[in-house]
């Protein structure tokens, strides 16, 4: 996966002439301290690039035509030190094709009361630019992050680290490759969708491969490569006894092996960053890919199980976002509940398909009978998830328009001992309970299928769909059903009147 420290944010500031060339020396070097501020936050994900202050309508469309042509940046982050005239950003808002977020902050945090006077007002009038400035986006319809507190506080700075994720995943996104190895699970609706909308919108394609396309990948790999592999397993797993050399089910293991080797030089050779698979479609594989896709998403793939590309591309735009964050992301599925009266959760969990990166301890490696695709006992990593706050999130089809459904949730450990499945899985309480979390989500028209992810927040996929111009709908402790509802109706409404 690219490293966020790659990406380049643009920091723009906006004045005007009107105040004198001292005036504008004094906004470039506040410009530039707070860029330098920036850099070097920890909490900042990606580089933070000073670009001289912009005071003219040609000057503003260069640099956003400028910035749309430079591969690395994937946004700007615009700053009114002082009033800058609205309509100078009108052409520039037009060229401008990449993300921004509004950074409403002004270089001092104090008023000085003894010492202010009209020099400082007309220099410091970021309450008054900003405004300026935000009716003209406004005016213009167009969708951006507005932050508002001083530039060295830490909620602003963990808001502009939030956005600037979303925007990372939004940038790679686009040309983004999702490979599906087989079709969508027979007869299956949510898994499905326009893929040629979902280009339009989002900027990833979607093709579709003969699993013998794959199987020609895996049949090339070498014993030698399998060898390295299974050791590499071992060192980082606790494998079962049985899949050791001379076990009962070491082969199986070393088809998992040959399989993930092949599956991995097909997804680096056509450049993919997300894939799917079905237990529908297996010819000429030994097993279902399990323990492959584990690991593949552990690296940054997204993957959708079944066909599902949209869910493969959400866990994609998940991962990137997720990059250096404590926590993991994972594909995830609501298999079952426990409806306790005094303590209902939900069970997530997949045939075989949840990424390592939420396991709580070292994952055992295992073999165990699968029960459909009528294929080999394949091997899969198992393991519990830790406590703590998550996010699941799903994108549907909705016909008119793609809607992301995101529900906040509490995972815990289990009550007991869980011997006999053998999968990795998740406990968790939805928000605000069960009862209205599934009810809010099967009105929506949520999938099955989501993101799942101890890294991310609300915060980060409101980011995103606010960037994708994307429906966005939250399940949390907040939530009323007949609220909930009423915006369902109310969106239908906007969506119906903006086609």
């Amino acid at each position: 996966m690219k490293n966020l420290e790659e990406f380049e944010i643009w920091f723009v500031t906006g004045s005007q002439h009107l105040y004198g060339e001292e005036v504008l020396e004094k906004v470039a070097e506040h410009s530039k301290e707070i860029v330098e501020s920036f850099s070097k936050s920890e909490k900042i994900p990606v580089k933070v690039v000073y670009k001289p202050v912009l005071t003219t309508s040609a000057d503003i469309k260069q640099l956003c035509l400028e910035a749309n042509a430079a591969q690395d940046c994937i946004g700007l982050v615009t700053w009114m030190h002082t009033f800058s005239p609205a309509r100078t950003w009108i052409e520039g808002l037009k060229a401008l094709q990449k993300p921004f977020a509004h950074l409403h902050t002004q270089f001092n945090r104090e008023i000085p009361w003894s010492e202010i006077d009209m020099d400082f007002m007309n220099t410091n009038q970021s309450a008054h630019g900003g405004r300026e400035f935000g009716f003209i986006a406004s005016r213009m319809e167009k969708n951006r992050k507005v932050i508002v507190g001083h530039w060295q506080d830490d909620e602003v700075i963990d808001q502009l680290a939030t956005w600037m994720r979303a925007a990372a995943a939004w940038a790679d996104a686009q040309g983004a490759k999702i490979a599906r190895f087989g079709d969508n699970m027979r007869q299956v609706a949510v898994t499905e969708g326009d893929k040629v909308e979902a280009q339009m919108k989002f900027g990833y394609e979607v093709n579709g491969y003969a699993v013998g396309d794959l199987v020609e990948y895996v049949d090339e790999v070498s014993k030698a490569e399998i060898d390295e592999l299974i050791n590499e397993y071992q060192e980082e797993y606790v494998v079962a006894d049985e899949l050791l050399a001379g076990g009962e089910q070491h082969q199986s293991l070393r088809d998992a092996a040959r399989i993930e080797i092949g599956m991995r030089s097909f997804l680096e050779d056509g450049d993919f960053k997300g894939f799917t698979t079905t237990f529908e479609n297996l010819h000429g594989l030994s097993q279902l890919p399990g323990l492959a896709v584990q690991r593949l998403m552990a690296e940054g793939y997204g993957f959708g199980p079944e066909g599902d590309w949209k869910t493969a591309a959400l866990v994609r735009a998940m991962k990137v976002m997720d990059a250096g964050l404590e926590g993991g992301t994972s594909l995830m599925e609501h298999y079952t509940y426990h409806l306790d009266q005094q303590d209902t959760k939900v069970l997530g969990a997949h045939m075989l398909e949840v990424c390592e990166t939420i396991a709580a301890d070292k994952p055992v490696l295992d073999v165990h009978p699968l029960g459909i695709g009528g294929k080999d006992d394949p091997a899969r990593l198992i393991f519990d998830t830790a406590s703590g706050s998550a996010v699941n999130a799903s994108v549907v089809d909705m016909g008119n328009r793609f809607r992301l459904i995101i529900n906040e949730v509490d995972v815990e450990e289990p009550e007991e001992d869980l011997p006999n499945l053998p999968v990795a899985r998740v406990l968790w309480k939805p928000k605000p309970n069960l009862q209205t979390a599934a009810s809010a989500w099967i009105h929506a028209g949520g999938a099955h299928h989501a993101g799942f992810s101890q890294a991310l927040t609300v915060e980060h996929l409101r980011d995103f769909a606010e960037i994708a111009d994307l429906e966005c709908l939250l399940i949390d402790d907040e939530t009323k059903l007949p609220d909930f509802k009423k915006e369902l109706k109310w969106n239908d409404i906007y969506y119906k009147l903006n086609d």
